[in-house]
Parts: structure tokens; C-alpha cells; sequence
């Protein structure tokens, strides 16, 4: 995922090849690591011995039945509640979380943060969620598979990273870091499409409770509530209240995101008189009765209560997107990747839906994205990338029609209301539709920055 700040290029962290660190260190680990999934999804449900086991696996219920000892209560919760829905529906209200508070930070001080830089990358995106709609409704105007037009609109950042690490010093730093900013605001668009787009039949008044938990998140937030426990709970009443309103739950991550506290414990000032003073208090106890040894007791103390300013230093998000995003990018995103690529080839239809979504991915975002960016550098509004031309530019584009992970996730909410074993079928394909679209997009861009590379240089 995708959760890689776009500092980094400019670290050079991501053209680094094996140097010692370790896996999960590594800027292309979590590509691979969802490649590999996709892999073992595809033969557990493709190989005979194992996909009756492995679709009998995801269709488990995990809800539990409450009964209060008078028989008074007498509840089912979560209600429908498999182990694919668990993972769809809540550990990917996780996922749509720290995306929430990765778009945030962009927004607040990153590639997202003013006017200028932002115009490009958003432009950009808008012409890449608007193109590949286009052709995916041309393909299928008219037929029940028309409201799958938001699978082919979505560009997945973890294997677009891992595209452009092995390409490495072809590309100028400049479009890695517009295709990464790119990717972001593609996200808040994805979001948006499935909120408005892609939920169920609403219960207002559960909404509306919803609206009321995340009014009290507000003022909390506006009377200095600095505990984390305080907002994570509303997050999860919020969640309880979006999966039953008709709202998808993971929008509820996203709402919680933007409500999380942006400002420290301690500003700098305080921060540095802090840190000073416990500083000096681990010199002050250096061989406290003749003990040479580091840390002593008093020292270790001390030790921890700098760990704390240091923690309280930083923002709430900061520290959230810390603290989620290793289990994000490594358990809930393969875990997802297992639960939603098992797909039966010879169950998969072709068709208008995987034309539409193939179409989509491999000549629609690199279209949309490099004819929209076109029209903004040639009005003024954005600026072309340093070190860059259009051919490059067209190159690195085509990696935008990466689109596994949210392609995936708004395969899965569309073609309701049809009859069940269509949308299964319909689901299938398009899934099929996406890993294919995926793998031509990365092949595509791959050959044509080797191609203009070794022309640029010659």
C-alpha cells in the first residue's frame, strides 16, 4: 500500500537494492509480499484438492449469539458477520483508516500541502478516474454490468513502488514523486466513489446517531482530549453504526481519520527544555555509588520518561500511522489479497466486464492521467515535473493502471441488486480483469521507461 511517505524518494530510500536491512525495510518488500498472495490465492482456489476448503474457509461465520442470563438480551453481533466479510469490512476500515491519515498528512505538510504542488498530481488523478468510467461504460452502457465502472478508476501505490524501485535512476525523482502524490489523491477519489456510489440502502436514523458520535469526536477534539482510547473508541461505535446504516464501514476509518488530533502534547520549546533537563539528569546519576554500569536503575528512569516526551512530541497521527501501518502493509493487505484473488479461471466469463476493466487499466488511466496533466501544465495551473518530457512522462503514467488492492475492494461492492449467482460470475470476471489489467500496466510501463530511458541517454 501503500503507506509510503513520499520523503522517501527524495532519500533515495527507494532505489536502494539489498543492503543489509531487513525485508520489511525494504521499499518493494510489500509488492512482493502482496504478489505472493495473489499467487497462493490463485491456486488455493484454483487447485482441486484445495478450493473447496479454501471458499468454505472464507464463508465461515464468525458472529457470536448473545443471550443475557434473564433471556432480556438476546442479540447476534456482527450480524452476517464471515471471515471474508471481517476482513472486507473491518480489518479494511483499518486499512481505509491509516489511508485517511496518510491523505491528511500530505495534505497538512507533504506533496499535498499547497495549491501549487497539489494541482498537478489532482488534476491528473481526476483524469484518470474519468477515462477509464468512460471506456468501462462504453463498453457495458446499457447491460447489468454497468455499475462496475468505478473497478478500472483506482491506482494501488505498493506495487507501482515496486515497479519503480527495480527501474531505480531511470526515473527522474521528480515523477516518482508525482506518481506517489498521484496515487494519494487517486485514493481520496476512490474513497468518495465508493461512499457515494457503492453503499446500500441507507437507515437514517442510524446515520444519523453516526453523525452525532462524530459531532461528540469534534468537541472532544476541541476541548484538548489528548487520549488515544477516547477516539478509538468513538471510531469503533462510528464503525458499529456505518455497518448497519447502509454506509460501507470502512468509510467510517476515513471520517475517524481527519478527526484525530494534529497537534503535539509539547510544542518544541517544551519539548527542548524537556529533553534537556531529563539529558542532564542521566549525566547527574552516571555512577551513582560506584556503579559504572549504563543504564543504572535511576538512569532507566529517566530513559523512560524521555521515551514519553518523545512520544508526545509528535502528533496522534504520526504516531497512529507509526503504529498501523507495519501491520497494515504486511498482515491486513496480504490477508485481503488471499481472501479476494482466489478466483476460479475457469469460472471467470469473459466479456464486457473484464473488456470494460482491462481497457480501463491499460489505456485509460495512462490516457486520462497524461491528457489531463497535458491541459493543466498547458494552462498554467500546474507545472511539468523537473528532469522529465512527455514521453517519460506517458511511461510512468502507465504504471497508474496498476489498480490491484481498491480495484479489488470496489469489485467487490458492485453489481447489487442482480441475481446472486450473476454477481459472483460478474465478480469473478472483473477480479480476473484487474490482476490481468495489473500485470499488462506494470509490463507496459516497465518496457516503454527502459525504451525512452536508453533513447534519453543515447
Amino acid at each position: 500500500m501503500r503507506l509510503i511517505p513520499i520523503y522517501t524518494w527524495n532519500k533515495g530510500l527507494l532505489t536502494a537494492s539489498m543492503n543489509g536491512k531487513r525485508f520489511s525495510k525494504q521499499p518493494w518488500a510489500q509488492g512482493v509480499l502482496l504478489l505472493a498472495c495473489v499467487v497462493l490465492a490463485m491456486l488455493l482456489a484454483n487447485l482441486p484438492f484445495t478450493k473447496e476448503a479454501y471458499h468454505d474457509f472464507l464463508g465461515t461465520t464468525i458472529s457470536r449469539h448473545f443471550v443475557s442470563p434473564s433471556g432480556n438480551i438476546d442479540v447476534t453481533f456482527p450480524v452476517g458477520m464471515t471471515v471474508e466479510n471481517f476482513i472486507n469490512d473491518v480489518l479494511m476500515m483499518i486499512f481505509f483508516f491509516t489511508v485517511g491519515l496518510e491523505i491528511r498528512r500530505e495534505i497538512s505538510y507533504g506533496e499535498l500541502s499547497s495549491p501549487k504542488k497539489a494541482m498537478l498530481p489532482i488534476i491528473a488523478a481526476f483524469g484518470g478516474v474519468i477515462f477509464p468510467a468512460l471506456i468501462y461504460t462504453l463498453v457495458n452502457h446499457g447491460t447489468p454490468a454497468a455499475s462496475g465502472w468505478g473497478i478500472p478508476t483506482a491506482t494501488d501505490i505498493a506495487f507501482a513502488v515496486c515497479i519503480l524501485t527495480v527501474l531505480g535512476d531511470r526515473i527522474p525523482v521528480s515523477l516518482k514523486v508525482f506518481l506517489t502524490a498521484l496515487a494519494i489523491a487517486d485514493d481520496l477519489i476512490a474513497i468518495l466513489v465508493v461512499a457515494f456510489f457503492y453503499g446500500g440502502h441507507i437507515n437514517f436514523p442510524l446515520l444519523l446517531a453516526a453523525v452525532a458520535v462524530i459531532l461528540f469526536t469534534v468537541l472532544l477534539r476541541r476541548l484538548g482530549e489528548k487520549h488515544i482510547i477516547a477516539y478509538l473508541a468513538c471510531a469503533f461505535v462510528v464503525w458499529v453504526l456505518f455497518y448497519y446504516s447502509g454506509i460501507h464501514a470502512t468509510m467510517s476509518g476515513v471520517v475517524m481519520a481527519f478527526l484525530i488530533p494534529g497537534t503535539p502534547r509539547y510544542n518544541e520549546s517544551q519539548f527542548r527544555h524537556k529533553w534537556k533537563k531529563y539529558s542532564q539528569r542521566l549525566t547527574d546519576y552516571h555512577g551513582l555509588e560506584g556503579d559504572e554500569s549504563f543504564p543504572n536503575g535511576p538512569q532507566r528512569h529517566f530513559i523512560r520518561v524521555l521515551g514519553k516526551v518523545g512520544r508526545g512530541s509528535m502528533t496522534m497521527t504520526d504516531r497512529l500511522e507509526n503504529a498501523l501501518s507495519p501491520w497494515v502493509n504486511f498482515l491486513i493487505m496480504p490477508l485481503f489479497a488471499l481472501a479476494n484473488a482466489g478466483v476460479e479461471i475457469s469460472g471467470a466469463p469473459s466479456g464486457g466486464v473484464s473488456l470494460g476493466i482491462f481497457l480501463g487499466l491499460l489505456l485509460g488511466k495512462p490516457i486520462g492521467i497524461t491528457l489531463a496533466s497535458w491541459i493543466a501544465i498547458k494552462s498554467g495551473v500546474g507545472e511539468m515535473p523537473a528532469k522529465s518530457n512527455w514521453a517519460m512522462f506517458f511511461a510512468v503514467a502507465c504504471l497508474g493502471g496498476i489498480g490491484f488492492t481498491m480495484s479489488i475492494f470496489v469489485d467487490t461492492l458492485s453489481f447489487g441488486g442482480l441475481d446472486p449467482s450473476l454477481t459472483a460470475s460478474m465478480r469473478d470476471s472483473g477480479k480476473v480483469a484487474v490482476l490481468l489489467g495489473s500485470v499488462a500496466s506494470a509490463l507496459l510501463g516497465t518496457i516503454l521507461v527502459n525504451i525512452v530511458s536508453k533513447h534519453s541517454k543515447s
